[in-house]
């Protein structure tokens, strides 16, 4: 009988741990940027970045990671997509004075994207602009 009890907590456990760690790894993507771009304020050089991030609905906290070191971290509000997207992408604007700040991350095969600064302010539910 104890050795049932075990079994069943054990099951338990490796289950929830199994269904924790699925849920993490669907908050992260990746990214390259092909020009400098600044976000919250930091410049990031052009390259191959890693992204996470944390929250539970729209509004999370963005983790912009080289390697291990994070890097820059920023608000950012998830956004439903009316189609998945082809590949991941970074969405650039460029501003005023000729320099560049990321708007969006798309992730390859995601029907949802990431709006980082004045873009995730002006979002409505519908993912688009007003």
């Amino acid at each position: 009988m104890k050795f049932a009890n075990v079994s069943k907590g054990l099951l338990l456990g490796l289950a929830l741990l199994l269904a924790t760690s699925v849920f993490a790894a669907t908050n992260k993507g990746s990214m390259q940027l092909v020009d400098p771009v600044t976000v919250s304020g930091k410049q990031l050089p052009a390259g191959d970045y890693s992204v996470k991030w944390d929250g539970s609905g729209p509004n999370v906290e963005l983790s912009i990671l080289k390697g291990n070191k994070v890097v820059a971290t920023t608000p950012a509000r998830l956004i439903d997509l009316s189609q998945k997207t082809n590949s991941d992408a970074a969405v650039i604007q460029q501003n005023g004075d000729g320099s560049k700040a990321l708007t969006e991350i798309h992730f390859g095969g995601k029907k949802y994207a990431l709006a980082i600064g004045n873009e995730s302010a002006s979002m409505d539910g519908s993912g688009s602009s007003k």
